[in-house]
């Protein structure tokens, strides 16, 4: 099945519309809003990491197709954490309709100044913001686990190189594996993957 027919027949399937790409209020430290493939949350779904216990944060949510696919999926709790209100506003319209509305939440928030709740234990990233955003929103999770330890996991879909030097410069941070996705499109790219990182 081609990848657009896929994204099309999900959105359906979900109840959603979460497709396109808005550069319109993009800048150095915030990146334009660019829907994460259903292939490769099919993928990272398939691999068993987020089960029906789980809490999953996704930074950076856009129209909400992470929260609402994975809660869909497998079941767990989602929060999307949105600073654009206009798109933040899609993701409540999508809310309205989605067949996973139940098990999906929307936060219209700055990354780096949203408190994280101590159930969260899955976090998700597609290249949202700058590094230097995601060094204060880890020291917020850092700080959350601190007061409340629990196996905590971390996914970086299509990690630039200067994420990933970042991530493993952290001591608190380890690489556990990563999910390889470039079968999935042309061209063998080599960003194409998720990366996994657990808090130690």
């Amino acid at each position: 099945m081609k990848e657009d027919q896929k994204e099309a027949e999900w959105d359906k399937l979900l109840q959603v519309s979460t497709s396109g790409r808005d550069d319109s209020n993009a800048d150095p430290l915030h990146y334009p809003y660019e829907a994460s493939p259903y292939s490769v949350l099919e993928r990272l779904a398939n691999y068993g990491f987020i089960r029906k216990g789980n809490f999953l944060l996704d930074f950076g949510c856009g129209k909400g197709r992470v929260d609402f696919f994975l809660s869909y999926q497998t079941r767990c709790k989602s929060l999307g954490i949105e600073y654009d209100s206009r798109i933040y506003k899609k993701a409540l319209q999508n809310k309205e309709r989605a067949v996973s509305a139940n098990r999906a939440s929307f936060v219209h928030a700055s990354a780096e100044d949203f408190e994280i709740p101590e159930c969260a234990d899955r976090f998700y990233f597609f290249n949202p913001f700058s590094v230097e955003i995601l060094e204060k929103v880890l020291g917020n999770i850092l700080r959350s686990f601190q007061k409340a330890k629990r196996p905590i996991l971390f996914f970086f879909y299509y990690p630039s190189p200067e994420y990933l030097a970042f991530l493993n410069s952290r001591s608190a941070l380890a690489p556990t594996t990563e999910i390889d996705c470039r079968d999935l499109f042309p061209g063998d790219d080599p960003r194409e993957k998720i990366s996994i990182f657990e808090m130690r």
